[in-house]
């Protein structure tokens, strides 16, 4: 069971490992995408197409019918990654060894819908997978494995996530097969650290020039490609939104708050409530995503000015 990006790395693994049979993949149902508003099949959907396996859409994965036909399948266990739903009581009990979960954080550290934003932003050291058999809370069944990585200080969400969906497609089918054959005993996760990353909202992008550079600079590594870390300034048109995609935190004079510093070839400085931010990537609402100086040849931007 898989929807997302995440999910592709563990069920490929599973398909290229001879040892596990696939009785068949259970995705979200086709989502309107693009300007056209099509129906797009999961990423997940479209691997499994790719290799001929029986796809499940369900709207509701805990629907009677649907559960009906899933027992009928009679899984040995269920490999469950970034699927979308929560997975109710008749679903969790089927399979003889259970649901397993693939969560890309050290539970129980950021249980929840976006544990790889939320490590960024809290400036995390490191990270990493477990393997977990699921119950009907959230995120908190046994522990049957983890793995753990480092954060680098260039990673971004889209760079960490794909180090996490390698690092969880190899530790599941490392774990899986031990833990059937009795190797792994479930661990219950421990009570203390236990901490939920909700979903990110729109707004969480807004930047508060009041807080320090390092902690901006972790939104705008967190936030790519959304919501992103945005802010305003008052520009030729009136208000205009920007977007930082890259940037990096440097020491400054005291200034105000969101006060641009100084302009150049090799960013735009502006004070925050610790240190300053040097901005060397941005994107203007409507335009394309450019580095500062290319930025600058297109945009007038003075030291003084306020961004808020």
């Amino acid at each position: 069971m898989g929807t997302a990006e995440l999910a592709r790395p563990p069920l490929n693994a599973l398909i290229q490992d001879s040892r596990f049979e696939i009785l068949g993949v259970v995705t979200q149902p086709d989502r309107p995408a693009g300007r056209k508003l099509k129906p797009r099949p999961s990423p997940v959907k479209q691997l499994a197409e790719d290799f001929s396996l029986p796809v499940w859409q369900p709207s509701k994965v805990g629907a009677k019918t649907f559960v009906n036909e899933l027992a009928e399948l009679q899984p040995d266990v269920i490999g469950v990654t970034a699927y979308g739903q929560l997975l109710p009581a008749s679903v969790l009990n089927l399979p003889k060894w259970g649901c397993v979960n693939v969560h890309t954080s050290l539970l129980p550290k950021y249980r929840g819908a976006a544990p790889i934003q939320w490590a960024l932003l809290e400036g995390e050291a490191e990270t990493g997978v477990t393997i977990m058999k699921m119950d009907t809370g959230l995120d908190t069944g046994d522990i049957l494995a983890q793995g753990v990585i480092p954060i680098r200080d260039d990673d971004t969400a889209p760079s960490l996530h794909d180090r996490l969906a390698s690092l969880g497609a190899d530790l599941l089918i490392q774990t899986l097969p031990r833990y059937i054959e009795g190797e792994i005993s479930p661990k219950a996760q421990p009570s203390e650290g236990a901490s939920v990353a909700g979903k990110i909202p729109k707004e969480a992008g807004k930047i508060d020039w009041g807080l320090s550079a390092r902690r901006i600079r972790n939104m705008v590594r967190a936030f790519i490609p959304w919501p992103g870390a945005y802010t305003h300034r008052s520009g030729e048109r009136g208000q205009q939104l920007i977007k930082i995609w890259q940037a990096d935190v440097v020491d400054v004079a005291d200034h105000n708050p969101g006060e641009v510093i100084s302009v150049g070839k090799d960013g735009i400085k502006i004070a925050c409530g610790e240190r300053g931010l040097n901005v060397t990537q941005l994107q203007i609402e409507g335009g394309k995503r450019l580095s500062a100086s290319d930025f600058l040849a297109g945009h007038k931007i003075l030291p003084g000015e306020i961004w808020y």
